[in-house]
């Protein structure tokens, strides 16, 4: 089938491998002008993530640039440590910076499918033969499927679902990242700096120590904001920390020149169902979570479970839609609610701070969470799709370099 995708962070390139492995014509959409550069680290966790991202041929590349977990050390105003989280807490047993993920999966998969990078969907109108589809730089095209990887703000979900089945829950906190100078030598654990309602959170690179990383969240209504538009989202990270000290003055000094910038609100999409007739959603689209419920592990097993679906079911999609959604609706929906992260990383008054920080500097209660990490990243039961496993795309290594200064130039506009 000729098969578009909206979206070529995690999930768009996922499926495109498999698809692509199966047979069918692939073209991959995405609005940002090449790969995104920005983001934070993301792992994985459990046999279940190892054997998809095995099966994918990733793996090998992905531990060669792992950055080996890097344990969370939350401070006072003074540096004095208040509590400490283990590497194996915030890194899982794979943690690789975003970018790199997506770069991989790029790398990876473009030989299986087109990319066009710089455009998005503009209309999606389904009919019996399939979907006509208008992007935003005037082409048109029919496609027999419609795949919105296109995360939380999905366009293929504004476009193809009525509004009465799609719940966006906005749970009270928004998050900001951004690379800066590392001009005051941070090494060793990544600092967190708490005041009631807001997270600051600084860390080295760990590919280029002359880098830091930083991670802001704080509590806040929704906010009314261009999502395109960097500049406006700085204005209002700089806005809710500018009375905040620490670290925070020079990070802050640093955010006007930073070139990628993550914003977004920690929120939650639900969907009465995942498709409707030639259109399916895929990851944080269909069932995301923004930060902090596994959303990046159960995109990339999605991926797999759909393209299998479609291999088994030799061209009824709506069978496979169906079969893709019951496999996994129950385990994302235990591991979906990212309430509490917000919660937990900025805790709204001081006595809710020094709470968290005294439980979890008991072994019993790290332990805890350390076994419902592990938990929640076996919930999905993985099954066996014997067309798509026969091949592998090899691994990449060699050509995949850890140094932050050896990244793709800007892709073409389409392969």
């Amino acid at each position: 089938m000729k098969v578009l995708v909206s979206g070529a962070s995690v999930a768009g390139p996922s499926v495109a491998l498999w698809l692509g492995r199966s047979g069918h014509a692939v073209t991959v959409v995405e609005v940002a002008p090449a790969l995104r550069q920005g983001g934070y680290a993301v792992d994985f966790r459990g046999e279940v993530n190892k054997v998809v991202l095995d099966k994918m041929g990733v793996l090998p590349d992905l531990r060669a640039l792992q950055t080996g977990g890097t344990a969370m050390r939350f401070v006072d105003e003074d540096g004095r440590q208040l509590m400490r989280m283990p590497e194996e807490f915030a890194g899982g047993e794979l943690e690789v910076l975003r970018a790199d993920l997506s770069r991989v999966f790029y790398e990876h998969s473009r030989g299986q499918a087109s990319y066009r990078f710089g455009d998005s969907i503009a209309s999606l109108r389904e009919h019996s033969g399939g979907v006509d589809v208008r992007f935003e730089s005037g082409l048109e095209e029919t496609y027999d499927l419609v795949i919105g990887a296109d995360g939380m703000h999905s366009v293929v979900r504004r476009l193809a679902f009525a509004p009465e089945q799609v719940t966006e829950r906005h749970l009270g906190y928004y998050v900001a990242g951004w690379e800066a100078p590392n001009t005051v030598g941070i090494s060793g654990d990544a600092l967190q700096y708490n005041v009631p309602g807001k997270l600051a959170s600084v860390g080295a690179d760990r590919r280029d120590p002359a880098l830091v990383q930083t991670l802001f969240v704080f509590k806040s209504p929704r906010l009314s904001y261009d999502r395109r538009n960097p500049d406006e989202q700085k204005a209002i990270v700089r806005e809710h920390f500018e009375d905040v000290g620490w670290h925070v003055p020079w990070l802050l000094d640093a955010l006007p020149a930073a070139t990628e910038l993550y914003f977004d609100s920690i929120s939650r999409v639900h969907v009465d169902r995942w498709s409707t007739g030639r259109v399916v959603l895929l990851g944080d689209a269909g069932y995301g979570a923004t930060f902090g419920a596994l959303g990046t592990s159960t995109a990339v097993i999605g991926a797999y479970v759909l393209a299998g679906e479609l291999a088994e079911s030799r061209g009824d999609y709506r069978a496979a839609f169906s079969r893709y959604e019951a496999r996994l609706r129950k385990a994302v929906q235990t591991t979906q609610d990212g309430s509490r992260t917000g919660q937990f990383l900025a805790p709204a008054t001081q006595f809710g701070i020094t709470a968290r920080n005294r439980i979890l500097n008991t072994k019993f209660f790290m332990n805890q969470m350390l076994r419902m990490a592990q938990k929640f990243s076996n919930l999905i039961e993985l099954p066996a799709y014997p067309m798509l496993d026969q091949g592998s795309s090899g691994s990449l290594a060699s050509n995949l370099s850890q140094e932050s200064g050896n990244q793709p130039g800007t892709p073409s506009t389409a392969r």
